[in-house]
């Protein structure tokens, strides 16, 4: 089946073929498949980021990888970011940042977090990534199933928005599947796991996450927001208030 074909039609055929496939057999198609086409690899290196990463590194270390640099993460995720890359020896990591354009004319003192998360996070993450997909046919994501409720009924591949295809490797994998694979591979945890942070973002909304609550619950912690923004749902992206590109 040709690019040519619908996303639609294409990510229903997809799902079809390797409904019953392991992770690793999905990303091995998701970068062959020529159903797929060009793909790139979406990755934030927050908590969970390594399994993917390093999966992708054994398949093919020259796979693009998008790194979302909102210019306010924690210290320590850009520290491991450099730690993975040169470890793993991924060739072809690309930082993406809002233009200095964007950022002057709609957070020019750096505070639109602190009255409209939804709007810094179209400003730092969505309009940046949007931009850079413009050259890719799929993207790769580390979301899962277990994460929250918005990703319950995750399916290996979608189709976003009949522009192109997300493609979900780990969907069916829980936690204890995610640090068997870290521990076996011996593959160096975020930092600010160990420190109360089961789900990394930007520092100024993500908090500790105390024992017996949710792994996201440090995310935007006592507001109803649930999703960065990158990420479409039934065809829409999962944002409100935003920026205008």
């Amino acid at each position: 089946m040709p690019l040519s074909e619908p996303v639609a039609k294409r990510v229903t055929a997809l799902n079809t073929r390797y409904k019953h496939h392991s992770a690793t057999s999905v990303l091995e198609g998701a970068l062959r498949d020529a159903q797929v086409g060009k793909t790139a690899l979406v990755s934030s290196f927050g908590a969970e980021s390594v399994v993917l990463l390093h999966l992708v590194s054994v398949i093919d270390r020259t796979t693009p990888v998008l790194f979302i640099d909102t210019e306010m993460l924690f210290a320590e995720t850009l520290d491991y970011q450099h730690e993975l890359t040169e470890r793993l020896h991924l060739k072809n990591v690309k930082v993406i940042r809002a233009s200095d354009e964007m950022k002057k004319l709609h957070d020019p003192d750096g505070t639109l977090h602190q009255y409209n998360t939804d709007a810094c996070c179209d400003l730092r993450k969505t309009i940046p990534l949007q931009n850079a997909l413009n050259d890719y046919d799929a993207w790769i994501t580390g979301r899962k199933r277990y994460q929250s409720s918005t990703r319950a009924a995750l399916d290996f591949f979608e189709n976003e928005d009949d522009t192109r295809i997300k493609i979900n490797p780990l969907c069916h994998w829980d936690m204890s599947d995610l640090q068997d694979y870290m521990t076996e591979n011996r593959l160096p945890r975020h930092p600010l796991v160990a420190k109360g942070y089961p789900s990394i973002g930007c520092a100024p909304c993500t908090s500790p996450v105390k024992e017996g609550e949710d792994p996201r619950a440090g995310r935007w912690r006592n507001s109803n927001k649930e999703e960065c923004g990158i990420h479409f749902v039934n065809g829409k992206v999962v944002r409100g208030g935003g920026v205008a590109a």
